[in-house]
């Protein structure tokens, strides 16, 4: 099974509780392990439960872009945070949610820390062990489309956005479209999986649509990737474009992001890179980015597309903060719940998906 699916008990030792008070912990809803898997999203579902929480530990595919590991720690930083948050009357526009667990791949993460991705074999090795990841990714998210539930994916590289893509234009019968807020187009070559070309890949095998880059360093690509985009129509506006050079403001940007993907007929997707905000701990780091809030209004206004089916949050790598490793899980879970918050915030105000779930 590629879910790894959590028990009542684990859930109230991640959380803490306090008299008269109710975190969003005690709201969440739980897969019954004891029944077929889509038999207990359809439960879920008639509980009124349109949102589905899914976590990916691993940094298989950032290693294997020849980067730094550590987003094998988001989600757990996401899961301390957002466990323990209130459950009060702005939870309750969202309703039920469904935490459905973590792709299983603990085995590929084993595997992989021994491999040095500077070794031509191993770094091979990597990228192999990444493909293998794709499918575990796949088969996980499948079901939950196809249940009708809007995702958020939490952890992990960007490589997760190929099998994402995949999962969700097969179950719609569509390509999808993606905004992605990164410094990093990931539009590198096919050469091997990684996360540095998870839109190439989805892009060559016609599952993506419209793809637009927001906030991409212009000195962060190399020009064979510029050079594929753009013979691919893929569209962007530079970080420089915005400051210094300010050709125009970040509500025009979002504007035009949102214009471009909306222009289109399948299913849309929110990716965000956590390494396109300044300071955040990542596989990546950067202090020049967007703040916390730019992110949160980005992914807002892309959540109001009623044909948006996803939030993808990843590269967040705890690990790499400067102060050490709980002070990085303490910042990223509060960033990656705050840009959680603003996509649930905007899809509750939507009546329903207007993509019908295959059930």
């Amino acid at each position: 099974m590629a879910l790894r699916i959590y028990t009542a008990a684990e859930l109230a030792a991640w959380s803490s509780t306090r008299p008269n008070e109710q975190r969003l912990a005690q709201q969440l809803l739980l897969p019954d392990p004891s029944l077929p898997l889509h038999q207990t999203l359809q439960q879920a579902r008639a509980q009124g439960a349109r949102f589905a929480i899914l976590g990916i530990p691993e940094d298989i595919g950032p290693r294997g872009n020849l980067g730094k590991g550590g987003a094998e720690l988001g989600w757990q930083a996401f899961l301390k945070v957002w466990l323990n948050l209130q459950a009060n009357q702005f939870s309750e526009a969202f309703g039920p949610v469904l935490l459905a667990g973590e792709v299983d791949c603990q085995d590929l993460l084993q595997q992989s820390q021994a491999l040095d991705p500077q070794q031509p074999e191993q770094l091979s090795q990597l990228r192999q062990l990444c493909a293998a990841l794709d499918q575990r990714v796949e088969d996980a998210v499948a079901p939950l489309f196809a249940a009708g539930f809007d995702l958020l994916v939490i952890g992990g590289g960007h490589n997760n956005a190929y099998p994402l893509i995949k999962a969700l234009a097969q179950q719609s019968g569509q390509p999808v479209s993606c905004a992605n807020l990164d410094p990093h187009a990931d539009f590198r070559p096919q050469e091997g999986r990684h996360s540095g070309n998870g839109f190439s890949y989805a892009k060559a095998e016609q599952l993506l649509d419209k793809y637009f880059v927001l906030g991409l360093h212009e000195l962060k690509n190399n020009q064979a990737s510029l050079d594929a985009m753009r013979q691919a129509e893929v569209e962007w506006i530079s970080l420089q474009a915005l400051s210094p050079r300010e050709e125009l403001s970040w509500p025009e940007a979002l504007d035009r992001c949102v214009d471009f993907v909306a222009n289109s007929e399948g299913a849309i997707g929110i990716e965000l890179d956590t390494d396109s905000i300044e300071l955040m701990p990542v596989s990546a780091f950067t202090s020049s980015g967007v703040t916390v809030q730019a992110a949160e209004r980005y992914i807002y206004q892309l959540a109001q597309l009623p044909r948006c089916r996803y939030l993808h949050l990843a590269e967040a790598a705890p690990s790499r903060h400067p102060a050490g490793v709980e002070a990085g899980l303490a910042h990223s879970g509060q960033v990656l719940s705050s840009l959680c918050y603003a996509f649930l915030q905007a899809r509750a105000k939507l009546e329903a998906q207007t993509i019908a779930a295959t059930v």
